[in-house]
């Protein structure tokens, strides 16, 4: 590593890296293009910042007069953009590197000066940087890297085109390293496409994501869902905590809810502009303010210092967006919360989201105002302030205090003075909803057995069912997961339910209708074809539509096909005669006589024109004392009408 970079480093406090640091500087990837997969908080701003230094310095440990831009660095959001700037600046800072940016939102000209005057290191977003290329603004040709920075996330905003436009104007020669959450098809076809030869770096864990993040399921009444939230912020205190909601009514809705009960808070959504978005991030870092309301605008690349909590509002959309709007907290080392609310109505969801993201969450309920209250006198007590040492000052103004006040009026003041600052505590209603039930975890230990009977025999699990509760003395719930086959058919059972089935039916006893039983030593080996819920298999064409074509039998498709009596178009009903189509023929033009043929009726004029009729009946010229002639207008007549020499009188 180089001794500007790692002086920075240890400025920093950085004692050893991360473990997407240390992949990505390793000496035999020094050349190669990467593409590198890690979980959100695992310092992967700086990981790119030490990867492409060898590529801009060299051997050098100075940059040289800044020119045109030796690398280029794209984020998805604004805000993201603007934290990989200030990153790479205190990281290079001692090497003397400049630092442009071009982010969508800001002044355009300010940044095309900026470019003017040279810089080393641009980033940005993908449309203002191909607004500037295309304007000749930013110069590409000297460029060694590019890094792309949650590639996934352009590539659901649609930045796809941009993306690709800036990859093929720069030159073949750079390093592509591209960052992403998840490596889906599309990013795979960029990295075939743009990439050369690249190397595959990851370092998620499969068997638990975010071990610094403590996750918590809390189950409210519908109605309690927002006073679940305060008392959620009232009993946690975070210093920094930001509360996610899907939309922007919703996040103005808590904005103003929490403004009202007197939170420090500020919001965070789409609709705001650059500058009010870079206030509320500012004053969160700053200490001014609290908590934050955003959208998943906020979910990717921002890191707050000493965010402690985030609180879903509103589930998210998917396990990837639990994931990066959890990541927020737990960074560096750091230990957060992440609280999911989750009122009766969704705590399936709730459940099914966080078996997909292979996340253990605590269940629990909302803090109530009682066990707030008793943590703020907690808090009171143990105040560094009661250790401190008392001044002369201090003991006079406490003389005088227990002169006139009794000790037990003092401290029931100062209990009341330390919360007059905090939001009283909500009232929630009695809640005593139970955890909803996994139940692919309840069923427990199972043991199965095989029924001789199968698709062939048209079996189904609606009478195999009720088939063996009655013969087999057993219950639905002790009974799991039918698998059919061809001639057999699977039957999961509770472990502590399958040996008294056994006894009764006997192993290869018969059922019912010569149907035996045979008890398997462990899980059987099902056949690879798609099921449906009902057991039936599902094959896939080209659009994953089923193929009907296919039999059901151990008789393959083309056998099938050239077994089967095509139907014949060429048999008509008897008694009708065959529809015979016709060639169509062109009828011949008809040829026209000149002396036969009437000539040509003159055109009448046009009405108004010299020889027509007139425009209109008020056109005619009027007689005295005629028809068309001008009238007195009475007063609470009638007013005359346009045309003619009359004219209407003008109102007022």
């Amino acid at each position: 590593m180089l001794k500007p970079l790692s002086d920075a480093l240890a400025e920093r406090g950085y004692e050893t890296l991360t473990d997407v640091q240390t992949a990505v500087t390793a000496p035999e990837l020094v050349d190669a293009d990467l593409l590198v997969s890690a979980q959100t908080g695992s310092g992967k701003t700086v990981g790119f910042g030490l990867a492409i230094a060898p590529t801009l310095l060299g051997e050098a440990e100075h940059f040289d007069r800044a020119e045109a831009p030796l690398s280029l660095v794209i984020a998805p959001t604004r805000e993201l953009a603007m934290q990989v700037a200030r990153e790479l600046g205190w990281l290079y800072g001692k090497a003397g590197a400049r630092i442009a940016t071009c982010i969508g939102g800001m002044d355009a000209r300010n940044e095309r000066r900026a470019l003017e005057r040279g810089a080393h290191i641009v980033v940005g977003t993908p449309g203002r940087l191909r607004d500037h290329i295309t304007r000749g603004a930013l110069d590409l040709t000297a460029i060694r890297a590019i890094v792309l920075d949650e590639a996934d996330e352009m590539l659901d905003l649609g930045f796809r085109e941009d993306l690709e436009f800036m990859l093929g104007e720069a030159p073949e020669e750079r390093r592509t390293l591209l960052f992403s959450a998840t490596v889906s098809k599309s990013i795979a076809q960029i990295a075939q496409t743009y990439q050369r030869d690249a190397v595959r770096i990851s370092t998620i864990s499969e068997k638990a994501q975010h071990t610094d993040i403590s996750y918590q399921v809390i189950q409210c009444a519908p109605r309690d869902s927002e006073h679940a939230i305060i008392n959620m912020l009232r009993y946690h205190d975070a210093e920094t905590a930001i509360v996610f909601a899907n939309t922007r009514a919703a996040v103005a809705r808590l904005t103003a809810r929490f403004s009202n009960r007197g939170f420090s808070v500020v919001s965070l959504s789409g609709e705001l502009s650059q500058d009010e978005r870079s206030h509320a991030l500012q004053a969160l870092r700053d200490g001014r303010a609290r908590v934050c309301v955003a959208t998943d605008v906020a979910a990717r690349g921002i890191d707050l210092p000493k965010l402690d909590l985030v609180i879903h509002a509103d589930l998210p959309t998917n396990t990837e967006g639990l994931l990066h709007r959890s990541g927020r907290t737990g960074r560096a080392g750091r230990k957060g919360i992440s609280a999911l609310i989750a009122p009766d109505n969704i705590s399936k969801k709730a459940m099914r989201l966080l078996r997909w993201a292979k996340i253990e969450a605590e269940w629990t309920y909302a803090p109530t105002a009682e066990d707030i209250l008793e943590l703020d006198e907690k808090r009171l007590m143990d105040d560094p302030a009661w250790q401190e040492e008392i001044t002369d000052g201090e003991k006079a103004f406490a003389a005088k205090m227990l002169e006139t006040y009794s000790a037990e009026q003092i401290a029931a003041a100062c209990l009341r003075l330390y919360r007059a600052g905090l939001s009283a505590p909500e009232e929630l209603n009695a809640h005593t909803a139970q955890r909803p039930q996994d139940p692919r975890a309840a069923f427990g230990p199972s043991k199965w057995v095989s029924l001789s009977v199968g698709r062939q025999q048209n079996a189904e699990p609606r009478w195999l069912l009720p088939l063996l509760c009655r013969a087999g003395g057993l219950e639905k719930a002790q009974i799991g997961k039918i698998r059919m086959e061809d001639t057999e058919t699977f039957v999961e059972l509770q472990e502590s339910a399958a040996g008294g089935f056994i006894d009764r039916i006997g192993n290869g006893g018969v059922l019912e209708d010569d149907i035996t039983v045979t008890a398997l030593e462990g899980a059987p080996a099902f056949s690879k074809e798609r099921r449906s819920p009902a057991g039936r298999p599902q094959k896939s064409g080209p659009k994953g539509k089923r193929n009907f074509d296919k039999p059901r039998g151990n008789t393959s498709s083309a056998e099938y096909l050239e077994e089967r009596e095509k139907p014949s178009f060429d048999k008509k009903p008897a008694g009708k005669k065959p529809y015979e189509k016709k060639p169509y023929e062109k009828k011949p033009r008809k040829e026209r006589d000149d002396a036969t043929h009437a000539p040509a009726k003159p055109r009448k004029p046009r009405h108004g024109a010299e020889g027509g009729k007139p425009k209109a009946k008020y056109d005619k010229p009027g007689k005295p004392g005629g028809k068309f002639a001008k009238k007195p207008h009475r007063k609470g007549g009638k007013p005359p009408q346009k045309g003619g020499d009359a004219t209407p009188r003008r109102k007022g």
